[in-house]
């Protein structure tokens, strides 16, 4: 009895301290730049630039975006959910770590300014991603992407100084139903015509 009540104690009193640690949050490793600017090197510096700053108007600049939104694209790039066959064979190389680890980096530098470059159209551009076009139920693009395009961390991405090339060809992609990867972008695109989405895309290739 003796031995079978100090095995009660001995339960009480440690049934605690398991209680405890069982209930403290899991510890989040932090993103490890040095990992994350090495992967870039090798997978990514080719199309998006050294730093982030791509020279080419068909590969986004990655400088200076939210880690979290670099992180859901390149997931469902692998998934399949957003297709895209030279970027979900780059993203299937990739774990969840190396994600992590590279939008971290790339987050961290700083993205090169760029500029409207089409005089006609950027008063439109304009209009749209600051007022929408009300009539036709298009929502500003500023509501979400703030006013100067900087986004909002883990919810909606920086698009300011974008290549205008990049930014148009999204958006009719998911217009078009080729890029399905968000539901709100598609019903907003859905109602631009070509002309308005060069406009404003031009727009935002300007705004700093």
């Amino acid at each position: 009895m003796k031995l079978f009540a100090s095995l009660l104690i001995a339960a009480a009193l440690v049934a605690p301290v398991v209680s405890a640690h069982a209930n403290e949050p899991a510890k989040v490793a932090k993103p490890d730049l040095a990992k994350g600017e090495a992967s870039f090197t090798a997978v990514c510096a080719a199309c998006h630039g050294a730093d982030g700053n791509s020279g080419a108007p068909v590969n986004p600049k990655l400088a200076q975006q939210h880690p979290e939104y670099i992180v859901k694209q390149l997931q469902e790039f692998k998934s399949g959910k957003r297709a895209n066959a030279v970027m979900s064979g780059m993203a299937a190389t990739l774990s969840e770590d190396d994600m992590k680890n590279i939008a971290a980096w790339v987050g961290s530098k700083k993205a090169k300014t760029g500029f409207a470059k089409d005089k006609e159209l950027v008063t439109l551009g304009e209009r749209i991603y600051r007022g929408g076009i009300a009539d036709r139920q298009i929502a500003a693009c500023a509501g979400c992407h703030t006013p100067n395009g900087a986004g909002i961390p883990s919810q909606y991405p920086r698009l300011s100084g974008q290549h205008a090339e990049y930014t148009a060809a999204q958006l009719t992609a998911f217009r078009d139903g080729v890029r399905k990867n968000s539901v709100q972008m598609a019903q907003v695109a859905a109602k631009l015509n070509d002309r308005e989405i060069k406009a404003v895309a031009d727009y935002m290739a300007g705004l700093r």
